[in-house]
């Protein structure tokens, strides 16, 4: 039977619910088109009458009767509850599920997903609770089509808040069953497909959505077809004019260069068969986007990109991968520092090739991939190539495992994370494709981003060793933590149980799961401090706008229901760490009170116009003294809320302060140091002296007598030999201490000049 939208009579159907206005949604590709295994083929766009005929025509060529009558099943029921709604385009609804499911059906997957993705959209627009799809379906195509659907129309602070919460959802979701993250890459190159339709500037949104999100968990995934595919979709989007000029040089240059194509082919296909190799040799040219980065990347016009064209040799057998390279070396020269073997250390999302450049015929460079077959299905489909070619083996494939890795990660950083806005800039950071590959003392393989450190490594082997993490030896010597690391580098983390992460370990770490577990030491560890340090902002910035500081119990309730914070306690400490802005709160508060709405705009009150905020040096890690500038009791400071860091106090005329506060004027506030302190503060001096004897034991002397301690010492030396230059770090009490010293230290023989040391 043909089912169809157009067959269906309606007086014939049961009665149906009362469901929303239809909501019209981007253009339709009815048919569908297949993934091709080219990203240069274009979709195949038809309109019409939606059916399923291709789709069952497709599902029965692996799946049985069973299987098919619940995939029309769920056909039946998602055409009865999208019945009326239509797509941006004036399509009907359905045909978007019917291509979605298409597009699954390329990596042969179960009759769950299939039935999940023509089912996919039900709950969100037409209020299909998850009990119902249980009941009908079961509970594995309900749990799937719960983690596709977004979130219900719950109240969020900010648009980007609630698409966070979005994608957390789903990318959890997918952390426990892959499928989810399949369908939903199969949904999103549908809709990028027949995006035309939508007005430029939600083009665009969705467009750069896509290449922040989507683009790399395909890659990620190994899903390379749909990786390439919805990168130059999204190109297409956002640069069209740039797209366009592109196509069509590229067009041209197709003909001009079909000649050397044919030669390369010719003499590769003969050389290989001389050499005994059974191989498939074809062609395959760079996607736009790739020719696009490339002359971004390099600063080349199109006529300077020599490699638009590759060549992959398919062959038989792992041997065969290098004695074919070999084969190739002797038909054409290599370029030096062009090979790279992902098939002994393959790529983190399990891809596996010999790369190579040769100089072609007329000069001109050719890249050449080298696989087999098994490298070449997991190099298309990725992850999904477990239900592409099933084997048997109850084993996962070191694929699998790297992709249940992942996913697990995925799991941790929720569990550190509280914040939505905060879990998806992790899952993004862990999300670039470029990678570098690191050594165990024991010869383990790590992958990690490209510029990684060793910090990033030691919570990469466990959370444990990164929060003891205190030195780091680099091929056996010994290395900053902030180091990037190399590919090949041998690392070994030195740990000691007493300590722990420090706040300026969040500067340089690459990785989400170092950054979250970072993150939430710093909440944790400095709770009290934080709460401290938060009540005190909130507090002056209610004054700032007339308003009492302090809160009744009804109040304090209504702003925790209008908040994602559970307790007072996390609402002050949010604003303590700089999760929170203060004025931000007050504003809100102000608005309860029956004053301004809450959403009205925040009027910046600069730092003079507040009570400062009392420094004292021993808060702990909720308040920092500036590393680029060492602030100490007397200089004139200002305050930064970072972002889960707390407060930074930088002096008034620091350069690095000023430049910081340009970006966001709204994180700084006034603070001011307190009366009684007593402790000691670090500060560097510069000095010019003359190279001779002795010196060096003359300065540390008198700066010993000036009740100065020396925690650094270093040197440099100008090109006669005749000057040096000293820089002490030196712990001082305050201000008045350290002039007092640098007058003392000026009186040394030898001495030519001494300055505090800025950044």
């Amino acid at each position: 039977m043909n089912l169809t939208s157009a067959d269906t009579n309606i007086s014939e159907q049961p009665a149906r619910r009362a469901r929303r206005p239809a909501k019209q949604q981007p253009g339709v590709d009815v048919s569908a088109a297949a993934i091709s295994t080219s990203p240069l083929a274009a979709p195949t766009v038809t309109t019409g009458v939606a059916t399923i005929t291709h789709l069952t025509e497709k599902l029965a060529e692996y799946m049985n009767e069973a299987d098919l009558k619940k995939v029309k099943e769920a056909y039946r029921f998602s055409d009865e509850m999208h019945l009326g709604q239509v797509r941006k385009s004036g399509e009907p609804y359905i045909s978007h599920p019917i291509a979605v499911a298409e597009i699954c059906t390329e990596w042969k997957l179960d009759a769950q997903a299939i039935m999940a993705a023509l089912l996919h959209d039900v709950m969100e627009d037409q209020d299909v609770k998850k009990d119902e799809l249980i009941e009908r379906f079961g509970a594995q195509v309900a749990h799937l089509v719960d983690g596709l659907s977004k979130l219900e129309k719950i109240e969020f602070q900010s648009q980007i808040e609630a698409q966070a919460e979005n994608f957390r959802k789903m990318l959890l979701a997918m952390a426990s069953d892959v499928r989810v993250i399949l369908i939903k890459l199969a949904d999103r190159l549908h809709n990028m497909r027949t995006l035309e339709v939508m007005a430029p500037a939600k083009k665009a949104r969705i467009a750069r959505e896509t290449m922040e999100v989507y683009v790399p968990i395909a890659h990620r995934l190994g899903l390379n077809n749909i990786y390439r595919e919805l990168q130059d979709l999204s190109f297409s989007h956002l640069y069209p004019t740039r797209y366009n000029v592109l196509s069509k040089a590229v067009k041209a240059a197709r003909g001009n260069r079909r000649e050397v194509v044919t030669k390369i082919l010719d003499a590769v296909n003969h050389t290989l068969s001389s050499a005994g190799i059974h191989a498939e040799v074809y062609g395959r040219e760079k996607t736009l986007y790739g020719i696009y980065k490339k002359m971004r990347a390099k600063r080349l016009s199109f006529s300077q990109v020599l490699d638009v064209y590759g060549f992959r040799v398919v062959v038989d057998s792992f041997p065969n991968c290098y004695v074919a390279l070999g084969t190739l070396h002797s038909l054409y020269k290599p370029m030096p520092g062009k090979f790279k073997d992902y098939i002994a250390i393959r790529k983190l999302n399990g891809y596996q090739s010999l790369h190579t450049t040769l100089i072609g015929p007329y000069g001109t460079p050719v890249e050449f991939q080298i696989r087999t077959q098994e490298m070449h299905r997991t190099a298309e489909s990725g992850v999904a190539a477990h239900w592409l070619y099933k084997n048997g083996e109850a084993n996962m494939s070191d694929l699998q495992q790297r992709t249940h890795a992942w996913l697990q990660s995925l799991l941790d950083i929720q569990q550190q994370t509280g914040d939505s806005a905060e879990f998806l800039e992790h899952v993004k950071v862990d999300l670039f494709p470029d990678s570098v590959y690191v050594f165990t003392p024991k010869s383990k393989i790590i992958a990690l981003p490209r510029g990684a450190t060793p910090i990033d490594f030691a919570y990469a082997i466990h959370t444990g060793i990164g929060d003891h993490t205190v030195s780091v030896n680099i091929n056996g010597d010994a290395a900053q933590l902030r180091t990037e690391l190399r590919n090949g580098d041998i690392v070994e983390i030195v740990t000691d149980p007493n300590s722990r992460p420090s706040p300026t370990w969040l500067s340089f770490v690459r990785t989400g799961k170092a950054r979250s577990a970072i993150r939430h030491h710093l909440r944790t560890i400095n709770l009290p401090e934080s709460i401290s340090l938060g009540k005190q902002l909130l507090d002056q910035a209610l004054k700032s706008i007339s308003v009492s500081a302090e809160l009744t119990a009804p109040m304090m309730e209504r702003l925790l229901n209008e908040s994602s914070a559970k307790s007072e306690e996390e609402l002050y400490a949010d604003i303590g760490i700089g999760k929170r802005m203060a004025a931000l709160v007050a504003r809100h508060i102000f608005g309860l009170l029956g004053g301004e709405a809450p959403s009205a705009p925040v009027q910046h009150t600069s730092p003079k116009e507040l009570d400062p905020v009392t420094i004292y040096g021993s808060e702990g890690v909720s308040v920092q003294l500036a590393p680029c500038c060492l602030p100490i009791p007397g200089d004139h400071i200002v305050g930064q809320l970072r972002r889960d860091q707390g407060l930074q106090v930088h002096t008034g005329d620091c350069a690095v302060a000023k430049r910081l506060k340009q970006k966001e004027p709204e994180r700084w506030i006034a603070v001011k140091w307190g009366t009684e302190i007593n402790r000691r503060f670090d500060s560097r001096i510069r000095l010019i002296i003359n190279n001779e004897k002795g010196i060096l034991a003359r300065v540390a002397a008198e700066i010993g007598e000036s009740d100065g301690n020396i925690t650094f010492v270093g040197m440099d030396e100008d090109r006669e030999h005749v000057l040096h230059q000293l820089r002490f770090t030196i712990q001082v009490k305050d201000r008045v201490h350290l002039a007092a010293l640098i007058r003392n230290v000026r009186k040394v023989a030898g001495v030519n000049r001494v300055t505090r040391e800025r950044a």
